[in-house]
C-alpha cells in the first residue's frame, strides 16, 4: 500500500518532469521558429531545450534516493531560464532585447515559475525525507524487544546459605 508521501512525491515528480518537458519543448518551438538565427541566444534555446528533455528523463528514472539532487539541479536550471527571460525582456541578453509581447513569452513565464516552484519543493521534500528517515523519531520510539533468550550465567548458580 503507497503512503501519503509516496503519493505526494509521484504527484510532483510528474509535474516537476511535465514541466521541465513544457519549457524545454517551448524552447525547442522558438528556436525552429526563427530563433536558431540569433547570435549566441539560437544556441542557449537550442541547449535549453536539449538539457530540458535529459532532465526530464533523468526525473522520470532516477531512483527515489537520488531525486533530491536531480530536482535541485533541475530547479537551479529552471531558474537560470526564468533569469535569462527576465534579462532579455528588461536589459537585453547577448544583445537581444526579447518584447513581453512575442509569442510564448507569457507562457513561458508561468511553467518556468510553476516549474521552480515544484522542482524545489520535491527536491526539498526528497532530500528531507532521506535525511530524516535515518534519525531516532522521539515522538515514536523504536519498539523495546524482550531479551530474545535469557543468558546463561553459570558463574551466578544460586547456592544455598549455609
Amino acid at each position: 500500500m503507497a503512503t501519503r508521501r509516496t503519493v505526494a512525491t509521484v504527484v510532483l515528480r510528474v509535474a516537476a518532469a511535465g514541466l521541465t518537458a513544457a519549457m524545454a519543448g517551448i524552447h525547442l518551438h522558438l528556436w525552429d521558429s526563427g530563433y536558431r538565427d540569433l547570435a549566441t541566444i539560437g544556441a542557449l534555446f537550442l541547449f535549453d531545450g536539449v538539457v530540458g528533455c535529459v532532465l526530464v528523463v533523468a526525473l522520470l528514472v532516477t531512483p527515489t534516493r537520488w531525486l533530491g539532487p536531480v530536482a535541485a539541479v533541475t530547479a537551479l536550471f529552471t531558474a537560470g531560464s526564468l533569469g535569462a527571460l527576465f534579462l532579455s525582456l528588461t536589459t537585453g541578453l547577448f544583445g537581444f532585447q526579447e518584447s513581453p509581447d512575442a509569442e510564448l513569452v507569457r507562457p513561458t513565464l508561468g511553467v518556468e515559475t510553476a516549474g521552480v516552484i515544484v522542482l524545489t519543493t520535491l527536491g526539498v521534500a526528497t532530500l528531507s525525507h532521506h535525511h530524516f528517515q535515518h534519525l531516532p523519531n522521539p515522538l515514536h520510539p523504536p519498539p523495546s524487544h524482550p531479551d530474545p533468550a535469557p543468558r546463561h550465567r553459570p558463574h551466578l548458580r544460586h547456592r544455598p546459605r549455609k
